[in-house]
């Protein structure tokens, strides 16, 4: 699994790396009963700190997408909800991924995106907000 991340990014470490295991999970990458590396080899490998990645873990398993098994690893346990077709997900993580890029907050492109769905496939009625 090949997590994205930016340790330039104003986004903390633990979040990229859960929107990148998010991501996978939305694409089909990762499916419910695979196995995420241990915590220590991601870490290692990405070149962060454990409790980084451990912290990243938790998130997922708070949302219910990870379970954490002493002794026997972390597995997906359950996809992201609403997003069964590929191509949706890789057009949200898309948006999601230039809104970060042009400095968009959370609050304006979740109204642009309700905006957006209450218009319908009309592009002049979301160019004009």
């Amino acid at each position: 699994m090949r997590l994205s991340i930016d340790p330039s990014s104003a986004e903390p470490l633990f979040d990229q790396i859960a929107r990148s295991i998010r991501h996978a999970l939305a694409n089909g990458l990762l499916r419910t009963g695979d196995r995420l590396p241990p915590a220590r080899d991601l870490a290692n490998d990405i070149q962060v700190n454990l409790h980084t990645v451990l912290r990243a873990y938790a998130l997922l398993r708070d949302e219910g997408l990870l379970e954490v098994r002493r002794g026997r690893g972390t597995v997906v346990v359950a996809q992201p909800p609403g997003v069964g077709d590929p191509r949706l997900a890789r057009a949200i993580a898309h948006v999601a991924a230039e809104a970060h890029r042009v400095g968009l907050t959370q609050g304006r492109l979740v109204e642009l995106v309700v905006h957006a769905f209450q218009s319908g496939p009309s592009y002049d009625k979301i160019l004009d907000q």
